[in-house]
């Protein structure tokens, strides 16, 4: 069948799909996704898997995009005003997301490699599902400027955690003779800071080109440019596309702040049929036939991980003294999960792929339950910025 057709058909589709869920109160992106369940090998089989592999680069393109929002969105009045809050939220989250789903996995399998590679993963937050309906309802607030901030520096501490967690777990199945800290924390200390001057570095030039520029056409036309250049060489150089982007976005904003301002407007204004194809295709993408396959590890997978989400949050703000409504509901906009999970996911197939069911275990772990976190994802975000009043203030 046609590509060009297949992709009108996804965002006719996904669109009628997102107000329908509108209506059951539901944010479009649910509606967008379930659209995408329909279309893909699930159902009706319109996307074949190798289709769907094809379009990979709206997949990356979006990314690009909605990272380059969250970084734009962080500007240093704010990061100044709520940035050791969102750090120690960030920590306090993460640590307790890996403790909780590691304890949880090994009480039930009693595999202390494979407890200490899920509880990894289960750190990592996608930050698609979170952007799209902090936009589509307007939110503004502390609560959402905490969301975007942790959402998008979520993936670098995922990165730097599984580093860790990987060598223990090939320490106890035997695969090493010793833990060497160089070697665990070069690979993400790497993507990370590579990613962070590649992003400022054509923020830079970004910034520079659209502070003369007046038309919004012309501004429209650099910052497509730049992000996709940028998620271009983040691709070819193994850098964490997200971190990438979010550093350009950062940069535009806080470097002068009249391009940050053009660039966001310009950028903003073609994001929806952006988050329509893109959510779409992934709802294609998750398998449902996997969902009885989780099994009852499945189950402890994702509880443990809503109150390692929840619960860490919460203490992140009682800690450090953060708003009411950042203790109550934070937590509960950082429950979706899907792209660098099941990333993670593929490298532990390339790393421990050798050493029995532990891989395969890990990939069906995460790809099923992807299907919950990106359902319950959304539903999560809108249920935090309607308790903290945040909804509509944009």
């Amino acid at each position: 069948m046609d590509l060009l057709f297949l992709i009108g058909l996804v965002l006719v589709l996904g669109l009628i799909g997102g107000k329908i869920f509108n209506k059951f109160k539901f944010p479009a992106v649910v509606g967008y996704l379930i659209i995408g369940i329909f279309l893909g090998p699930s159902v009706f089989g319109l996307f074949k898997l190798d289709l769907l592999d094809r379009m990979g680069i709206i997949t990356d393109f979006a990314l690009g995009i909605i990272a380059f929002i969250i970084g734009n969105e962080l500007r240093w009045g704010i990061l100044k005003k709520f940035g050791g809050k969102i750090i120690t939220i960030l920590f306090v989250q993460a640590i307790a997301t890996f403790i909780l789903i590691t304890f949880g996995v090994w009480l039930l399998t009693h595999n202390f490699a494979l407890s200490l590679i899920l509880g990894s993963l289960g750190v990592a937050t996608a930050p698609a599902g979170t952007v799209a309906v902090l936009q589509e309802f307007r939110a503004k607030g502390p609560l959402t400027t905490s969301l975007l901030a942790i959402v998008g520096l979520d993936d670098g501490l995922a990165l730097i955690i599984y580093g860790f967690a990987s060598a223990l777990a090939m320490v106890s199945i035997g695969g090493s003779q010793g833990i060497n800290f160089q070697n665990i924390l070069e690979w993400p200390l790497l993507r990370i800071s590579g990613a962070v001057v590649l992003g400022i570095l054509l923020g830079l030039a970004l910034s520079y080109v659209v502070r003369k520029r007046h038309d919004k056409n012309e501004i429209l036309t650099w910052s497509l440019g730049a992000v996709l250049i940028c998620a271009g060489l983040a691709n070819i150089l193994n850098f964490s596309l997200i971190l990438t982007t979010m550093a350009l976005g950062m940069t535009v904003a806080n470097i002068f702040s009249l391009s940050g301002r053009r660039t966001f407007e310009a950028i903003q204004s073609i994001t929806n049929p952006i988050y329509i194809a893109f959510f779409v295709l992934a709802g294609a993408h998750l398998q449902m036939g996997l969902l009885p396959k989780m099994g009852l590890l499945g189950l402890v997978y994702i509880l443990a991980r809503a109150l390692g989400k929840i619960g860490g949050a919460s203490l992140g703000a009682h800690i450090s003294k953060a708003e009411t409504n950042m203790k109550k509901y934070l937590g509960f906009g950082l429950l979706s999960q899907a792209g660098v999970a099941i990333g993670l996911a593929m490298i532990v197939q390339r790393e421990f792929g050798v050493y029995g069911e532990l891989a395969t275990v890990t990939i069906t772990i995460i790809t099923a339950t992807t299907i919950i976190h990106e359902i319950l994802g959304p539903v999560g975000v809108k249920y935090a910025i309607a308790k903290a009043g945040e909804i509509g203030h944009g």
